[in-house]
């Protein structure tokens, strides 16, 4: 592949890094200067089966992999962008949250490629990242409304501008991606418990198990799935030993009132959103997260961004799950403004996009 050429430093070139998880991941993007996003490559090596036989990850097993194959990433990411390290004009690595053994293997690669090669190194928020993948894929700029839906993560938020985030709600407990693979787990289906969920679903009748739909009608937008998930058990429970239609009728059940619960708090963010920030028409609803790939969900939240006025956008599941391109993109757009770390920044295992934002009633670590 072809690189771009730099014209009167019309735009910047820079390296990703990311491994918050499981994910080994480099990439190259570019960034010219009226803002248009190109990926030149984007190499993600999963270790999803180094892990599957523990039912999740495991911090050591992760971060060891990280070391055993990041410098092959890098150089494949590279080369499958026809760069060398002297064409970049940044390095950006996943600086938190995360798994801090992972973090500190990425940016310690990443501050090391920055010093030696004389360029910039910038310390992103694998949060951040997933906020403004939207101007890469779609050329969204803020502000608009964000759901991030994840396996660690469950937030609306409200995406003033690069840097400028306003937490809306959170979960008080359990994420929704950590709700769907727990509730994959209880009814012996594979990992990762999304999709395996969703597919089930499929053939599922969601009308049969009455599951409570949490935090339905209160005036805060937060969320709430851990209620959920306990009613899923119970119904299993009841209804054992459960053939594979149950399975199928539990998962179609628990999709819909995950797909309700999550509608009616996104209404009432949109309410909040009109209220607080008001503006023209057809605003953009921006979906990220691995979550977002979820079919159900993502018609439902169609709806009611259409029924409130908003305009749904959700980058390619490629991009909404853990990948580096996101992360050389943040960093492209925090070095547009001026936004540069040091070779001292930390990683941050906890690394909250509106640290003002108070803490939700009832929430604990987690939110």
């Amino acid at each position: 592949m072809t690189s771009p050429q730099h014209v009167n430093g019309e735009y910047h070139l820079i390296l990703g890094i990311e491994t918050s998880c499981d994910e080994t991941a480099a990439a190259v993007v570019a960034r010219d200067a009226l803002g248009h996003g190109r990926i030149l490559s984007n190499v993600v090596r999963s270790q999803f089966d180094a892990h599957k036989i523990y039912g999740g990850v495991v911090p050591e097993i992760a971060a060891r992999a990280h070391t055993e194959c990041l410098d092959d990433i890098v150089r494949a990411a590279l080369a499958e962008a026809g760069v060398t390290l002297s064409d970049l004009d940044a390095v950006a690595a996943a600086s938190g949250p995360g798994l801090i053994g992972g973090l500190i293997v990425g940016a310690i690669t990443g501050k090391a490629l920055a010093l030696a090669a004389g360029k910039s190194f910038l310390a992103i928020n694998h949060l951040e990242a997933h906020a403004l993948t939207v101007g890469l894929t779609d050329g969204i700029a803020p502000p608009y409304l964000m759901l991030l839906v994840s396996g660690g993560h469950t937030q609306l938020l409200w995406v003033e501008g690069v840097g400028r985030y306003h937490r809306l709600a959170t979960t008080i407990d359990d994420a929704l991606g950590e709700a769907f693979d727990k509730t994959a787990k209880l009814l012996d289906l594979p990992m990762p418990g999304g999709p395996a969920v969703e597919r089930a679903a499929q053939a599922g009748d969601g009308k049969r198990f009455k599951l409570p739909r949490p935090m339905l009608g209160r005036e805060d937008p937060h969320f709430s799935f851990a209620g959920l998930k306990t009613a899923v058990r119970h119904a299993a429970q009841g209804a054992a030993p459960l053939s594979s239609q149950d399975i199928s009728d539990l998962c179609a059940s628990f999709q819909a009132a995950v797909c309700d619960s999550v509608a009616d708090r996104v209404a009432k963010a949109m309410r909040i959103v009109a209220e607080r920030f008001p503006g023209g028409a057809s605003r953009p609803f921006v979906v990220a997260g691995g979550v977002a790939a979820n079919k159900a969900l993502n018609a439902a939240l169609t709806g009611v961004a259409e029924r409130h006025g908003f305009r749904l956008y959700a980058p390619p599941i490629a991009l909404c799950t853990d990948n580096a391109a996101m992360i050389a993109w943040a960093g492209a757009e925090r070095l547009q403004i001026g936004l540069i770390d040091g070779l001292g920044a930390p990683v941050k295992p906890r690394w909250p996009l509106d640290p003002e934002a108070a803490p939700a009633q009832g929430a604990g670590v987690k939110a």
